[in-house]
């Protein structure tokens, strides 16, 4: 299930998102819940839990029926650009 979900989120997901200067990593799938993370102009965004559920989970389950939800792992580091002098 991994593989299509990661190729549902390049193909459709991804480019969609590149276009307001967002994107989106694949963390993990576990019993059915996909774990991303919103990156670019989607981290820290108001309107990501929005983007998160009316797009993200709504294409996701609509493609791969297995997925039961899709949460967003946030890191902190993302929203101050500081993923590269934080570990």
């Amino acid at each position: 299930m991994q593989e299509k979900v990661k190729e549902v989120i390049e193909k459709e997901i991804r480019p969609l998102l590149a276009l307001e200067g967002g994107s989106i990593e694949l963390v993990g799938v576990d019993d059915g819940v996909v774990k991303v993370r919103l990156t670019g102009a989607c981290a820290g965004c108001p309107m990501s839990q929005y983007t998160l559920v009316n797009f993200v989970e709504a294409t996701l389950m609509e493609r791969v029926p297995d997925v039961k939800a899709v949460i967003s792992v946030d890191d902190s580091r993302d929203r101050f650009g500081a993923r590269e002098i934080c570990y």
